[in-house]
């Protein structure tokens, strides 16, 4: 798997009321993957709106990501994003299966991520980067490790952590080939904004 872009997580908190409308938006600028990222336990719901995710991924040929359930994400036939807390990743390639996409949250620590990569990891994301709303307590990520894990590791690098459009180029600069964006994406006020934010990240990759 080579994959380079913007990657989208969606909140719920930021995209109330307008959900499905700011996903389509973000899709219109140009998004690599997506993650949809719900921790309620209102199975009901996330089922319905994962399935409506897929069907807005599948219109715009992007893959869908589902956060933290393999079991969802079996049942929905797209890839799983596991944190350090939701088990080993073979039980989940052995359920999803070879082809899909499987990432893995590595802290700050180049030893999960070598981990992760030997288990067959399709992506390794580090993170916080920066000052976070979604993830204020993860322990902080240097930009050094990013030098590091692109020196070592073959698996495409995910960042994640107060990602802006201001300090993106410093992580893309040591070999990010991933930009993990929740609140410099979506927390906007217009659909427009949010494609146009899209295509500014994108724009960074070709900089």
């Amino acid at each position: 798997m080579k994959r380079r872009g913007l990657y989208a997580i969606t909140d719920h908190r930021l995209l109330a009321g307008h959900f499905l409308d700011y996903v389509k938006a973000a899709l219109d600028g140009g998004v690599t993957l997506l993650q949809y990222r719900d921790k309620s336990q209102d199975e009901a719901r996330r089922l319905r709106e994962a399935q409506a995710l897929l069907r807005v991924c599948e219109s715009y040929n992007t893959s869908l990501i589902i956060n933290d359930d393999a079991e969802l994400a079996a049942r929905l036939g797209v890839g799983v994003h596991l944190g350090q807390t939701d088990g080993p990743l073979a039980p989940a390639r052995s359920l999803l299966g070879p082809k899909a996409i499987i990432g893995a949250t590595c802290h700050a620590d180049l030893g999960l991520a070598r981990q992760a990569a030997a288990e067959g990891a399709s992506y390794v994301a580090f993170g916080r980067f920066f000052d976070s709303a979604t993830k204020p307590e993860a322990p902080p990520a240097s930009l050094d490790l990013l030098t590091q894990a692109r020196a070592e590791l073959k698996v495409p690098l995910c960042v994640i952590g107060g990602i802006t459009l201001e300090n993106a180029p410093q992580v893309l600069a040591r070999g990010a080939d991933l930009l993990a964006v929740v609140h410099a994406l979506f927390a906007a006020d217009t659909a427009a904004e949010v494609t146009r934010r899209a295509l500014a990240f994108n724009a960074l990759f070709s900089a």
